[in-house]
């Protein structure tokens, strides 16, 4: 694992080469509570099924990444991806990547592909949350139930150096009352980029009212539903999720 300075503070991240021919690399956007680690080797996966390089890190709180000293703000995803991830791009020299994110972090890369003013060749979304629903709001309150009183505290440990600050971090904010208002539609009839988007049928955090509002505002977009899928299309639907993958890739490669 190697580290880099983005905004003062140290990111850990990880390069996968894959790379048979001159494609945009992918970088990696990870849920909530998710980090490098928390991937395992679906990155790898996907760079081998796509022939692309990819770039795989833990944002500010995150896995080895530094610590959140205190509570996030409700812009927190607004300044992931038109502060801290268009410095990451520049300190990697990366150029107009794919952007592969899930939950959270397709969130962050629907912002940067449409408020950064910054080229990126295409965006893969994994249960993309574009405002707050009631489902979202009941899901992420049981995580604190089930982080107070089961393993699942235990469990994030392993891939976290401070994992009250990972988890807090992300559950206080989407829990208190302001967040309610957030929403990002106001990015998406700016993505100009090819989009492909990805939901479970199952999910418990998030409906398909998310991707219908993406393709009222983004044409040409491209959707995948799974059945027998919840919030993880890559853990539960693996296969499904890298074939998609691979072919809009090759399509762009095209």
């Amino acid at each position: 694992m190697a580290f880099v300075d983005v905004c003062g503070r140290s990111i850990e991240y990880q390069r996968i080469e894959a790379a048979s021919a001159r494609r945009p690399t992918l970088v990696f956007l990870h849920e909530g509570l998710g980090s490098v680690a928390m991937w395992r080797d679906f990155p790898g996966r996907v760079a081998r099924a796509t022939g692309c390089d990819a770039l795989v890190y833990s944002r500010y709180g995150y896995g080895r990444s530094e610590p959140l000293p205190g509570d996030r703000t409700v812009r927190y995803m607004h300044d992931e991806a038109l502060v801290a991830l268009p410095e990451l791009l520049d300190r990697l020299a990366i150029a107009r990547p794919i952007l592969v994110g899930h939950s959270d972090g397709a969130s962050i890369a629907l912002i940067h592909a449409g408020g950064a003013g910054r080229p990126v060749a295409g965006l893969v979304l994994m249960a993309p949350h574009v405002m707050v629903e009631d489902v979202s709001i009941a899901s992420i309150a049981a995580a604190k139930v089930a982080y107070e009183t089961t393993e699942l505290r235990a469990k994030l440990g392993r891939y976290h150096d401070d994992v009250d600050s990972a988890f807090r971090g992300w559950n206080r904010i989407w829990l208190d009352p302001e967040f309610r208002r957030w929403n990002i539609e106001e990015y998406l009839p700016r993505v100009s980029c090819p989009l492909l988007a990805i939901q479970g049928a199952d999910d418990e955090y998030g409906t398909m009212e998310q991707l219908r509002r993406i393709a009222r505002a983004v044409p040409g977009a491209e959707f995948v539903a799974l059945a027998d899928c919840r919030h993880s299309p890559h853990r539960d639907q693996p296969d499904a999720v890298i074939a998609a993958v691979a072919r809009f890739v090759d399509r762009l490669a095209a």
